[in-house]
């Protein structure tokens, strides 16, 4: 695919159909929004379960692992239950997290920064993991929101296939609109197994992505006194 062609996709524009043989290795985003079918939940978590271990006991008889095996019988069920209940459990909108805000009492009208959230997601492209650290920053607009909130925010977005750059954004809006303030500030720090256990099999290297709106956008010093409190400027 062409670079022109794959920029305008990721901006969300129309371009024509290719084969998959012309996309090859190009990593191409959709939307800012997972792509998911209209009747992603016509079907309960029992049955995909269901689904899922038949074809995935499929897929390892293909690879000739034996699955009479004390060790491995039980692989097909473990999988398709990780899949629908934990790593992508984000898909199902029924597991968004509630973010109850409360009144902001004491005033405080500072910048609120909870760093280091661990997460761990799945690359869409091998769904293989991702995993890292969020960085999270805002400027309360009256309310405040519990601290856990905000983990489970990172996480539910996380569970799902993803690329960075769309969780980042994911994240970020989702934030903004819990607490209905624009001042909002995300930064993922993710190790990508995709890159250092297959391909070019790089382990030193993390990518580093942002999300900035309201103050932390416009105004240089909340930026930079948010990357002061995580580490990543001096």
């Amino acid at each position: 695919m062409k670079r022109k062609e794959t920029l305008l996709n990721t901006m969300g524009i129309d371009i024509p159909q290719a084969s998959l043989e012309e996309f090859g290795e190009e990593h191409i985003g959709t939307s800012l929004e997972t792509p998911l079918r209209e009747d992603a939940f016509a079907m309960t978590d029992e049955l995909k379960i269901e689904l899922i271990e038949k074809h995935f006991r499929e897929i390892m008889n293909i690879l000739g692992l034996d699955l009479t095996d004390d060790s491995l019988k039980g692989t097909p069920h473990r999988v398709a239950k990780m899949y629908v209940k934990e790593v992508f459990s984000g898909l199902n909108p029924k597991n968004k997290p509630a973010a109850k805000l409360f009144e902001n009492k004491f005033k405080y009208n500072e910048m609120l920064v909870e760093k280091d959230i661990t997460f761990h997601s799945h690359c869409e492209h091998h769904f293989v993991p991702i995993y890292g650290k969020a960085h999270v920053a805002y400027i309360s607009n009256g309310s405040v929101i519990g601290l856990s909130k905000i983990n489970r925010i990172v996480q539910y977005f996380a569970q799902r296939p993803q690329v960075q750059e769309r969780l980042n954004m994911q994240i970020g809006n989702a934030l903004k609109e819990a607490l209905g303030t624009e001042d909002v500030a995300v930064i993922l720090d993710a190790y990508h197994m995709c890159v250092s256990s297959r391909g070019v099999k790089d382990t030193n290297s993390s990518t580093v992505t942002s999300f900035y709106s309201g103050k932390f956008e416009q105004e240089e010093q909340s930026r930079n006194e948010f990357l002061k409190y995580i580490s990543l400027e001096k």
